[in-house]
């Protein structure tokens, strides 16, 4: 199965129009002879068809999900895994499923229970914005970026070789790992970040806005991102959240530490680490 044989003939869905699955139709848009859509919110559906998006586009899915061979999850974490628990009977045929969500020992393990006529893969591009909505999507979205793909007991080998093909056609770079892997990979580099983000914009006096300048703006850009999206992400990645969480707050307590007996040394020491740290998990 080549790529462009595989898209140009088979019915693609994406349930969840929003700055990632809109992004993922328009990259799709040129290569796929049928794009279907499911959403909510009227306002998106009239957006997709009126900018060619889509053919079709549905607010539940019944009429649209079970003529679809590949169906992309592409909402947020809990509203996949609602779906993944209405796919069984929305779809009696043999389906593809690949989801794009932030975090994947549940979506894992609920894919694991579906029925066999299924096949699924975990999926989750590292890309986007502090903004959300269709409105925000832009086709290069997943340029350049690593795109996590996770197995489950529901993967034959060509669905493998579609998750890199697709990786490939958008620009992403696949990486394969496993659902324990990945959560705790992105509890540390991207849900703390939030975190953090979001702790620094709240704990900032309002007074000091004038002052609030470029690494204020810089590093408190992740506290705007969509509350719904993250509280999701937040609640389905607790565990290893709360782990990077008390390793930041022992991290703090040294530099708190450093800081109120005024030595300079430790305060080198501990800043030298950070520096190179960063240096080395962060190429430019």
């Amino acid at each position: 199965m080549t790529e462009d044989i595989f898209l140009a003939e088979q019915t693609i869905a994406i349930v969840g129009l929003g700055l990632m699955g809109g992004s993922l139709a328009m990259a799709l848009r040129p290569h796929v002879a049928t794009l279907l859509a499911v959403d909510s919110d009227p306002e998106t559906r009239r957006y997709a068809l009126e900018h060619g998006l889509v053919d079709r586009v549905s607010p539940n899915g019944i009429d649209l999900l079970p003529e679809a061979d590949l169906i992309i999850l592409a909402a947020p974490v809990r509203a996949n895994l609602k779906w993944l628990s209405q796919l069984p009977e929305l779809c009696p045929a043999p389906c593809t499923i690949l989801d794009l969500s932030s975090t994947k020992a549940e979506i894992v393990a609920a894919m694991n229970r579906l029925p066999e006529r299924f096949s699924a893969l975990g999926g989750h591009p590292m890309c986007g914005k502090e903004t959300s909505g269709l409105g925000h999507a832009e086709a290069e979205l997943f340029h350049k970026a690593i795109f996590a793909l996770t197995l489950t007991e529901r993967t034959p080998p060509e669905l493998r070789q579609l998750g890199e093909q697709l990786a490939a056609l958008l620009g992403s770079r696949p990486l394969w790992l496993d659902a324990q892997t990945h959560d705790r990979w992105v509890a540390a580099t991207s849900h703390l970040p939030y975190l953090i983000s979001a702790a620094l914009a709240g704990s900032t006096p309002a007074e000091a806005a004038p002052l609030a300048s470029s690494g204020f703006r810089s590093t408190t850009r992740l506290a705007a991102s969509d509350m719904n999206m993250m509280l999701d992400i937040l609640l389905t990645n607790r565990t290893p959240i709360l782990t990077a969480l008390r390793k930041m707050r022992l991290t703090l307590n040294d530099l708190e530490t450093a800081l109120t007996a005024t030595d300079e040394r430790a305060l080198r020491e501990q800043l030298t680490r950070a520096r190179d740290a960063r240096n080395s998990l962060v190429s430019e």
